[in-house]
């Protein structure tokens, strides 16, 4: 019985992609503005200017969350391509 739905590898048959498909264009940029912003800005603003009015639970853990969820959404988009 064979599985026809699975990946096999066959020799002297070349598979290319089209090089549109591989700049790195507005999304890409888009990703890394957002990456830099999750992982330096929103953790340096709550270093530096830690949320007086909040509590630890919410300072600490809600706040780094927003912009987390906001890369997961940019990324999807992003690599979603039709």
């Amino acid at each position: 019985m064979s599985d026809d739905r699975g990946y096999v590898y066959e020799p002297g048959v070349e598979t290319t992609t089209d090089p549109a498909d591989r700049e790195f264009d507005w999304q890409g940029w888009t990703l890394v503005g957002v990456v830099v912003l999750t992982f330096l800005v929103a953790p340096a603003i709550i270093l530096f200017q830690p949320p007086d009015m909040l509590p630890f639970f919410v300072a600490y853990l809600v706040l780094p969350l927003v912009p987390a969820v906001v890369l997961g959404l940019v990324a999807v988009l992003v690599t979603a391509r039709p």
